[in-house]
């Protein structure tokens, strides 16, 4: 085995995924892993922690993403405004050069364990940290930032979900403009 093998990430990322809609995660090893991808585990522990990270590697830069997105929007935009404006983006950062199919899998993957289930909410709370914290940062009261962020987390969540649902027809950006315009259309009701 040479040195260096170009799309050793890839590999490893395609050759556990498919273990684990094989014989389920729990079942699956780093070594069976490494083997079906022809590379050894000192390569797989380079790119990733351990085999869920497989799964969940760049949620970390979730929460930068849309402090970033935040940051730059202008500043007269309030929180709806702001949610409207960036949910599309922050949603194409997170899924940039992932395949409809990849994401598919890795939903089934995830749905089929348990174990997994609660990392996956880790991501969205990390995502709704971020985003009150960057709401707070803009001057949104506490009350109202934390509204807004969980707001923006249950949208983007629902978006996603409808649009693998739907195997990405609509796109996804469109999935998430109708989910916001639900969203809007529930939050117009006057108040009894």
């Amino acid at each position: 085995m040479g040195r260096w093998q170009p799309g050793a990430r890839e590999r490893l990322e395609q050759a556990a995924l498919d273990l684990f809609l094989e014989q389920g995660f729990t079942e699956t090893t780093v070594p069976q892993i490494t083997a079906r991808a022809g590379l050894t585990t000192r390569t797989f522990f380079r790119h990733f922690a351990d085999k869920r990270e497989v799964l969940f590697a760049g949620e970390e830069l979730v929460p930068e993403q849309v402090a970033r997105l935040m940051a730059e929007a202008p500043p007269s935009l309030g929180p709806m405004e702001l949610i409207t404006e960036c949910l599309a983006p922050t949603a194409a950062k997170i899924f940039e050069g992932r395949s409809l199919d990849y994401l598919l899998r890795r939903r089934a993957a995830i749905d089929a364990e348990p174990a997994l289930h609660e990392r996956e909410l880790r991501k969205f709370s990390l995502m709704s940290e971020a985003l009150e914290r960057g709401f707070r940062d803009r001057g949104v009261d506490n009350l109202t930032a934390q509204l807004a962020a969980e707001i923006a987390v249950t949208t983007f969540r629902i978006a996603a979900t409808r649009w693998l649902n739907q195997h990405g027809d609509p796109d996804l950006p469109a999935t998430i403009n109708q989910t916001l315009a639900a969203m809007r259309h529930l939050t117009n009701t006057p108040s009894t």
